[in-house]
This record gives C-alpha cells, sequence and structure tokens, in this order.
C-alpha cells in the first residue's frame, strides 16, 4: 500500500521576515519557503549611514522593524523616507526622533545620532562632509577641551577664541569707570548668550534645512540663468527652436516652484505650531525624563524613610493610647494630627508637598520654551521665502515674454488678414474687367466690331475706359474700408 504524499504548509512571509537568523538550517520541505522568506527580507534591510555626536560615521545594515525599536518611529512615518515612494518634503517631529524628507536628504535625527538612508547618493556626499564638520564642532563646544601648546587649528578651537576675546573685551571695558563697566558685563553676558550651543539635533536639523535650502536656492539661480537669455532669443526670433527651449524651461520652473513651495509650507506649518516645535526638542525630553526617574527615586527613597520614623513613633505609643482611649483620648489622637509637632501631621504634609512638586514640575515641561528652535526655522523660512520669490519673478518674467509674443503673432495675423481683405477687393474689381471683356467676347454685331466705322483708337478707348474703371472701383473701396477701420 503506497504511503500518502506528506502534504508541506508554506511559512508566512510575516514569520520569514521576523525570522532573527535566516540562515539557520532548515527542513527539506521548507527551503523553498524559506529562501522566499530571505528574499523578502533582504528587500527589507536596507544601508544606513550612522553619525554619532562626535561626527564618526558607520554603515549599518538595519531592516525597518530594527530602525523602529532604534528610534521609536512608527512604520508610516519610516514609509516616508522610503526611496521607491512619491513624498513631498517633510518634517516630523516625534518623540524620540525627527524624521527629514528635504529634497535629496532622507535622515533620521535622534538625541545621540544621525541615521541617513541614502548616503550613497552623490549629491548626498557633500552634506554628510558638512554634517560631520558640524558635529564634530558641537562636540569639540560641548566639550570644551583644554587648548594644548600644538594646537588643533581654527576649526577645533573657535569656541574657545570668542570666550577669550569676550573676556578681553570686558578687561578693556573695566579700565573705566563703575557705569562703563557694568555695561562691558553686561555685553559679556550677551555674547556668552549668543554663543550659547546648540542642542544636538538641532545642529543636526540645521545642516539638512542649509542643504535643502542651498540645493533649491542653486537649482533656481541655475534656472534664471539660463532663462533670461531664452526669453530674449524668443522676443527677438521667433521660431520652433526657441519656443521649445522656453517650454522646457517653463516646465522646470513649474516644477521647482513646487518644490520650493512645499518646503516653505512645511517651515511655515512647524513656525504656526508651538506643540510640533516643542516635540524637536529630542534632548531636553531626555534630560527631563532622566531627572523625572532620579526624582521619582529620590522621593521613593525618602517615602520608605518617612513611613518607617511614624512606624517607631506608633510602636511606643500604643500601650499610651489604650490607656488615653477609656478617658476619651479618642478625640485627643485626633487633635494631635492637626498638630504641627505630631510627626504625622509632618509625614502627611510632606507627602501632599511632594506631589505638589512634582505636578508642578510636570506641568513646566510640558511649557518648553521654542524662542530657539523658532529663530533657527525663521532664519531658513526667509531664506525659502526669497527663493520663492525670485522664482515668482521668473515666471511673471516668462508670462509676460509669453503675452509678449503672442501679442506679435495677433499682430502678424492681423496684417495677414489685411493682405487677405486687399486681395479680395482687388479680385473683386478684376472680375469686373473680365465682366465686360466677356461681354465684348459675345457673337454680335455692333458697331465697334465693323472695321470700316471702328478701328485701333475706339478699342484702346475701351480698353482703358474698363481698366480705368476698374482701379477707381477699387480705391473706392479700399477707402471705405480705412474709413470703417477695417484697414490701418
Amino acid at each position: 500500500m503506497r504511503a500518502p504524499n506528506p502534504i508541506h504548509h508554506p511559512s508566512k512571509s510575516g514569520a520569514a521576515e521576523d525570522d532573527p537568523d535566516p540562515t539557520r538550517p532548515t527542513m527539506p520541505g521548507m527551503g523553498m519557503s524559506v529562501a522566499a522568506g530571505m528574499r523578502k527580507k533582504g528587500l527589507g534591510v536596507r544601508p544606513w549611514l550612522v553619525l554619532d555626536a562626535s561626527g564618526q560615521t558607520q554603515v549599518v545594515e538595519a531592516g525597518k522593524h530594527a530602525i523602529m525599536r532604534r528610534t521609536g518611529l512608527p512604520a508610516r512615518d519610516l514609509r516616508i523616507l522610503d526611496p521607491l515612494l512619491s513624498y513631498p518634503s517633510t518634517v516630523l517631529g516625534r518623540e524620540r526622533a525627527i524624521v527629514i524628507n528635504l529634497e535629496h536628504i532622507k535622515a533620521i535625527i535622534t538625541a545621540q545620532e544621525v541615521l541617513l538612508l541614502n548616503s550613497r547618493d552623490p549629491s548626498v556626499t557633500p552634506f554628510i562632509d558638512e554634517l560631520q564638520r558640524r558635529l564634530l564642532r558641537h562636540h569639540q563646544a560641548t566639550t570644551k577641551p583644554a587648548k594644548t601648546q600644538e594646537g588643533n587649528g581654527e576649526e577645533s578651537n573657535w569656541y574657545d577664541m570668542e570666550e577669550a576675546e569676550a573676556d578681553a573685551q570686558l578687561r578693556r571695558v573695566v579700565g573705566g569707570n563703575d557705569e562703563d563697566e557694568a555695561t562691558g558685563k553686561q555685553g559679556l553676558e550677551e555674547n556668552r548668550d549668543a554663543l550659547k550651543v546648540l542642542p544636538f539635533e538641532f545642529v543636526a536639523l540645521e545642516a539638512c534645512l542649509e542643504a535643502a535650502c542651498s540645493c533649491l536656492e542653486n537649482e533656481a539661480r541655475t534656472l534664471e540663468q539660463e532663462a533670461h537669455p531664452a526669453l530674449d532669443k524668443l522676443t527677438s526670433k521667433i521660431s520652433t527652436l526657441n519656443l521649445e527651449r522656453v517650454r522646457q524651461i517653463k516646465s522646470r520652473l513649474v516644477a521647482i516652484t513646487g518644490r520650493v513651495q512645499k518646503v516653505r509650507d512645511e517651515l511655515e506649518h512647524l513656525l504656526d505650531d508651538d506643540e510640533d516645535m516643542a516635540e524637536m526638542y529630542l534632548t531636553e525630553k531626555l534630560v527631563q525624563q532622566h531627572f523625572e526617574n532620579s526624582t521619582t527615586s529620590s522621593l521613593s527613597e525618602r517615602e520608605d524613610m518617612d513611613n518607617e520614623a511614624p512606624r517607631r513613633d506608633m510602636d511606643d505609643r500604643i500601650p499610651t493610647e489604650i490607656s488615653l482611649e477609656a478617658s476619651g483620648g479618642s478625640s485627643n489622637f485626633e487633635g494631635d494630627l492637626q498638630n504641627p509637632d505630631n510627626p504625622q501631621h509632618q509625614f502627611l504634609s510632606r507627602d501632599s508637598h511632594g506631589n505638589t512638586t512634582s505636578s508642578t514640575h510636570s506641568a513646566m515641561g510640558k511649557d518648553l520654551d521654542v524662542e530657539e528652535l523658532e529663530m533657527l526655522l525663521e532664519a531658513y523660512f526667509v531664506q525659502i521665502d526669497g527663493t520663492l520669490n525670485k522664482l515668482s519673478t521668473l515666471r511673471e518674467y516668462v508670462d509676460d515674454t509669453e503675452d509678449y509674443i503672442n501679442i506679435m503673432l495677433d499682430d502678424k495675423q492681423n496684417h495677414l488678414l489685411q493682405m487677405g481683405v486687399m486681395l479680395t477687393t482687388a479680385t473683386l474689381v478684376v472680375s469686373a474687367f473680365v465682366v465686360i471683356a466677356g461681354i465684348f467676347g459675345m457673337n454680335i454685331k455692333i458697331e465697334l466690331f465693323d472695321s470700316e466705322k471702328a478701328g485701333m483708337r475706339e478699342f484702346m478707348w475701351t480698353v482703358g475706359g474698363s481698366t480705368g474703371g476698374t482701379i477707381f472701383l477699387y480705391v473706392i473701396a479700399i477707402g471705405w474700408c480705412k474709413h470703417k477701420r477695417l484697414l490701418e
């Protein structure tokens, strides 16, 4: 008796994607399904360039789920960075990360690192170099290393040089009177406030915004340099080649204007919403979280210590309370709770004070000062708005050129119409002469055809009179058209 064929159940794609070790040995019947799962997983794994706080780079092969666990982002936010999908420019602030999709830059910014998706793109290479320089400078500014005798160059000691210059300025002012000294100290404080180092995420965000705005501005400038000569050439000579060049320039202008408009709208949306800007303070939220954790642990330790002290006091006072209970000591015990010297009253008041302090701190933590980020975004909003105004001016110039070309074409069309009217009129009056010739061509007997009574002189008078009458009719027709302003 033949054994039944074994039934192989194919594995689900989700299980294949979640398998942490796709290279482990499998059953012979499962080879095809595991291979398909490996192909699907290979499609989900992409190279990410990771830049840490010191500017060091590292290429990490990671899948979607690994990035979600690392950054705390949902899948729909990672879908924005998918190069296979077409998403407009977006800047999203989340709990633990900032998602950047600006032109050629697709990045995730956290409080300690930056993850770039398309790091192999040649257009992203200058941005990576600039971002490394900014992160290294930020790292040196935050750690403020001591100056060595050899020196690390102007780039590494920029913060110390600025601070030393400010101190020297204060020393020069101190040599004056007290009023000058106070003014100098105030100026020094303002200078030090100006030298305040931005958080890590804002340094990376500024680099992304600058790269995107600079890219759009360069494209707008290049298009403007190409557009003006082409439009001027089309104005001087209307041809198919010139019209095709202007059409291509207009198509590029519409595309660039849409991209710039999207970036501008995104920055304007962020500036109008303080809550979205507050979500981007990743370092502030991280510090606040550590502070709340430490505060919670310290409060719990204090509560444990305070709980032990009233228990010892209650154990000592149990015999005394029993003896006082028969003589109405219960009312006195309730009154002791209101006594400030009572340990239980101190414990209750301390506990309520701790709760009030914790709630006040949490309320203050939610009200973040977004002025720093607002100033940063406003600077690039002004830059991208200037680029949009430049493109709008170029668009108006293109529209004006089109109107001028249309006017020229209409004028030529009018001239052609006038020429057609004049030719039609001439054909009409010539037809009258043809009618006369046709009349004389009839087979009739008149004196003009009799050679004995009429000769060449009569024939010439007849032809001349007909020609003169035709010309006279043409002049009359043209004069009437001009009088009616049908012709210029």
